[in-house]
């Protein structure tokens, strides 16, 4: 269907397609056996001690408001990630803001978090309960003087709902947002939020979803941070503003974060160094550039424990999920390889 439909959906503004997207989401009407896969118990894993039925993960920016998760998880995603979520309604930067960039399977955006706001989203979340496992990213509002406080707002209001949090410090497209990076300062962030957590005697896991366009320094600093600080997991990684020189689309110039294969070999990259650093003690999330069974095996067998995507559904359509499962399963049989889980960090 998603083929037969795609010329006309690409003909829309990328937005608008978005906006259609999440109104067909609400009607709820995808059977879930239609995307369920033979043998998929051979993709069943665990994050954050929770058991998945696949790796499969939606990121964060399809379902930023936290309107269709549910539907999302009918696809076949083992989890799904919604947000980003600020603490006041906000809408973003000015339009357009979301480029396609179809010679090289990419998207460009500058969305610059564009939400509901959390009084909304907690309405929604505390009436249309969470079916599966439900990641909730959070980030600051765009004219907050004090970021911090921002993300200890988010985290306070909306853990309880959440399977796990994401701190978003990785954005291109608020400004000041990528400071954290830096070792003071985001160990200062880290050290307050773990004291709200134990404040609030809550056991939600925290994830940091990192550039991939910091130095070597950075790496290094933020790899010790997250395991002095004893932080569950990292997500690797957001958009890119860099990467345009060998890019063929007309598009390849908007401002903004560059999603989608451009992205592929630097966040395997990043991947690879994270897990050999931490030697595979704290599960990473592994984004960019995943739209093939492949793909997402390169992901997992250089270190993630979990993948997510993103670019791909809006290139491939919602079958994608179940392309995917399809293609794994064939892959570990090939391999011989029982369980997906005996493939993580393999190739690492």
């Amino acid at each position: 269907m998603f083929s037969f439909l795609r010329p006309y959906i690409f003909t829309l503004d990328p937005e608008a397609a978005h906006d259609l997207a999440i109104k067909s989401l609400k009607f709820n009407f995808m059977p879930k056996n239609f995307f369920r896969v033979e043998g998929e118990e051979m993709l069943s894993t665990e994050l954050f001690k929770k058991k998945l039925k696949n790796p499969i993960g939606l990121a964060a920016g399809f379902d930023k408001s936290a309107e269709v998760y549910n539907s999302l998880f009918k696809l076949g995603f083992g989890f799904v990630e919604v947000g980003t979520i600020t603490p006041k309604r906000q809408f973003g930067n000015p339009k357009p803001r979301v480029f396609r960039l179809e010679k090289d399977k990419a998207l460009i955006n500058r969305l610059g978090f564009n939400n509901d706001g959390i009084k909304i989203v907690t309405e929604r979340l505390k009436t249309n309960i969470p079916s599966e496992f439900l990641g909730i990213n959070i980030g600051p509002n765009k004219d907050t003087k004090n970021k911090s406080l921002d993300f200890l707002e988010c985290f306070n209001k909306l853990n309880k709902f959440a399977s796990y949090i994401t701190v978003n410090i990785s954005s291109p497209n608020t400004v000041g947002l990528r400071d954290f990076h830096e070792e003071k300062l985001l160990s200062n962030l880290l050290n307050k939020l773990l004291e709200l957590k134990k404040k609030l005697k809550t056991k939600c896991p925290i994830t940091l979803k990192i550039s991939p366009d910091i130095g070597e320094k950075e790496i290094t600093n933020i790899n010790e941070m997250v395991q002095r600080f004893k932080i569950d997991g990292v997500i690797l990684t957001n958009t890119t503003n860099q990467n345009r020189e060998d890019l063929l689309d007309i598009n390849k110039d908007e401002i903004g974060g560059l999603s989608g294969q451009p992205l592929k070999e630097k966040s395997l990259k990043f991947i690879k160094s994270f897990y050999k650093s931490n030697k595979g003690k704290i599960p990473i999330i592994g984004v960019g550039g995943i739209d093939s069974g492949q793909s997402a095996f390169d992901k997992i067998i250089a270190g993630s424990t979990a993948i997510q995507l993103y670019t791909g559904m809006v290139y491939k359509g919602p079958g994608i999920v179940k392309d995917i499962k399809k293609e794994l399963i064939e892959i570990l049989k090939k391999e011989k390889i029982k369980n997906i889980q005996q493939a993580i960090g393999i190739n690492s």
